[in-house]
């Protein structure tokens, strides 16, 4: 069954689709109110789609059932995530991306975002994508996979995918290392990954949101 999602459209008839994913414990309506925000004038209309995570037991808080892209099992980065509820995950993510596909919106004018444990999503679907997408954007996260499964699932193709990364240099819950970690493996496998860092936490700032704008906009000049 597809994800129940919030949705916005900036105009009639959008012809490119973000789709957004939230962090842990959040739902769609998180980065809801980012679109204005982040939304120039001159862009052509566009689809935004934020999924709500299934709710599941989240191992670190307890057992406490809450809405998560998969398991956090280990406070250690290297034993984090559990990669089934990644694996099922990727499959949602890419059920919603053959959703817009029949919607009339193909994966080459979708970008794929996502925040903290949606960010781990995303670049989990981005490196198994067999058929590109217009970009990815990972916020505040980590790959949430040893770096020689990650190699496994890399497809050719995907490394052609433009790679947008953002971090907060005082962020408590993703280390700011484990971001850098990330876009390095990613660059490793060939991706052309921009890279901020912010003065600040584990959330976004202005800043971030126009130096997204920016590298957005670029990319659906470029589509």
């Amino acid at each position: 069954m597809l994800l129940d999602t919030v949705e916005h459209e900036t105009g009639p008839d959008p012809q490119w689709c973000v789709l957004w994913l939230h962090g842990l414990g959040a739902d769609g309506n998180d980065f809801a109110p980012i679109v204005p925000e982040l939304v120039r004038r001159e862009w052509p209309a566009l689809r935004f789609v934020f999924p709500h995570a299934p709710v599941r037991a989240v191992t670190i808080n307890g057992g406490a059932r809450m809405r998560a892209w998969y398991d956090i099992r280990d406070f250690d980065l290297a034993n984090r995530a559990d990669l089934e509820g990644v694996d099922e995950s990727v499959a949602q993510t890419n059920a919603l991306i053959e959703r817009e596909a029949a919607r009339g919106i193909p994966p080459q004018r979708l970008l794929l975002a996502g925040f903290s444990q949606g960010g781990a999503i995303t670049l989990a679907a981005g490196l198994a994508r067999a058929q590109p997408l217009a970009g990815l954007i990972a916020l505040s996260t980590y790959l949430p996979m040893p770096l020689a499964l990650a190699q496994q699932r890399l497809q050719p193709q995907a490394a052609s995918q433009p790679l947008f990364m953002a971090h907060g240099a005082f962020d408590p819950v993703v280390p700011p290392a484990a971001g850098e970690a990330a876009m390095q493996a990613m660059r490793g496998f060939g991706f052309d990954a921009q890279w901020r860092r912010y003065p600040m936490q584990h959330q976004v700032c202005a800043e971030e949101i126009g130096d997204l704008a920016d590298w957005m906009g670029a990319r659906l000049e470029a589509g």
